[in-house]
């Protein structure tokens, strides 16, 4: 496996996370990092193999389930304008 360059940020952290006292070295906080975007991919797998074509069949035998458009857009367009005046 090469060497990789994690870049400024990334070094800072794997020093601060080294410095905890939680790791021994950089190779164990790496391999801590992967599990968890391991465990990450693995949900977002799950995620959309089966929990979205599960709610979708249950939308499609029980539409009423459903949420217009409309309302949909205009909850968004009702939250855009709010973080836009939060922003301010």
């Amino acid at each position: 496996m090469p060497n990789v360059a994690l870049g400024s940020h990334y070094e800072e952290f794997v020093r601060k996370q080294l410095e905890s006292g939680r790791y021994n070295n950089a190779s164990e906080v790496v391999r801590a990092g992967l599990r968890l975007l391991e465990d990450h991919e693995a949900a977002r797998e799950r995620w959309l193999n089966e929990e979205i074509p599960a709610r979708y069949d249950e939308l499609m035998n029980k539409p009423s389930l459903g949420i217009p458009a409309e309302t949909v857009r205009s909850r968004f367009e009702t939250k855009r304008r709010n973080d836009a005046a939060k922003a301010k």
